[in-house]
């Protein structure tokens, strides 16, 4: 795909300060810029970079003046940084924009689906699945019986949806992804072995979710496991049977999640936290990475550790646990002058 500055400066609502017609076909960093790429200056300890970088066409601030000629074509706008992502949004949307059915896929007689879709090759949709319009499925998925998808919603190749799931629109699944597998579920035995209990539930998935790739996801052992609307995860995450995370609650990659916690709404998980189960954290609460969470947490508690406790607290014992190899030769010290 090309396009030339005056189309991008239309895009942003921008004014081109060079040559018009100059075309882009890539994007590029600034101190990587190569001929045909588009490129953005929104910090200033960036900008000698501007006077050498190869890039066609630079995205700048108004308020950008030259020191020297330079031999990119540049676009100015209010804020470069915003522009630069509103362009990163339009080149995704563009490159992700297919539609039609690709062969060799399977769809169920049973499954519905909506105008412009994509379904990519090797792709197996099952028996009344119902797929919204504009969604977008990438080679390689499976989709199980009965899932409901809403629109706009994209699942990226390789992820897999098991029965019963519902999600909605404009979400993202990534890559490996596993949407409603099995919870953890066993009862011990008299002999020592282990007997399976069924998770006859599902999960649900409301709109404007984000879910990384490699982030499984398992089905609740009776009702629901539920992922809020906004909610934003990250890779590598394991979210156990009956868990329900509140709105635009965001957690970084490794976290793991205990069957049946509830966590609220505007939370902030580092990556690596572990969460037991059966428990409830409340609203707008910070959880550092690698903390350990095994208790109820109040509504806009900051936390660090493992057992994790409040974060000014961790840090005041932090500033004394550097400090303890001296503060013990000191007691020894003490207790040794003591007796002589």
């Amino acid at each position: 795909m090309k396009f030339t500055a005056q189309q991008i400066a239309g895009i942003l609502d921008g004014d081109v300060v060079g040559n018009p017609d100059i075309e882009v076909s890539k994007l590029s960093k600034i101190e990587e810029g190569q001929e045909g790429s588009l490129t953005f200056l929104a910090n200033p300890k960036y900008t000698p970079h501007i006077y050498s970088t190869q890039a066609s066409i630079t995205i700048v601030n108004k308020t950008f003046k030259p020191e020297v000629n330079l031999t990119t074509t540049l676009i100015k706008v209010d804020d470069a940084y915003l522009a630069f992502s509103k362009i990163l949004e339009y080149y995704n949307s563009v490159k992700l924009n297919k539609v039609g059915v690709e062969a060799p896929s399977f769809i169920s007689d049973s499954a519905q689906y909506g105008d412009d879709v994509y379904i990519g090759a090797f792709s197996y949709i099952s028996s009344h699945v119902v797929i919204g319009s504009n969604v977008k499925i990438f080679p390689n998925v499976y989709i199980g019986d009965n899932v409901t998808i809403g629109d706009n919603t994209i699942v990226f190749s390789g992820a897999k949806v098991y029965s019963e799931t519902s999600i909605g629109k404009n979400c993202v699944i990534n890559s490996g992804a596993i949407i409603g597998a099995d919870g953890f579920g066993f009862a011990p035995n008299d002999d020592g072995g282990y007997s399976k209990i069924p998770q006859t539930g599902n999960v649900v998935i409301e709109d404007f979710v984000d879910i990384g790739a490699a982030t499984t996801i398992d089905r609740a052992t009776l009702g629901s496991t539920v992922i809020k609307q906004g909610v934003k995860l990250d890779n590598q995450i394991q979210i156990a049977h009956n868990v329900e995370i509140g709105e635009n609650t965001v957690i970084a990659a490794q976290t793991g999640i205990a069957g049946s916690t509830k966590i609220g709404k505007h939370c902030q998980i580092g990556g690596q936290v572990g969460i037991a189960g059966h428990i409830t954290i409340g609203d707008n609460v910070k959880i550092q990475a690698q903390s350990g969470i095994a208790r109820n947490v109040r509504d806009n508690e900051i936390l660090q550790g493992s057992p994790a406790i409040k974060l000014h607290d961790y840090n005041k014992a932090y500033v004394h646990f550097k400090n303890l190899p001296s503060i013990v030769k000191n007691l020894n010290d003490l207790e040794k002058n003591k007796w002589e």
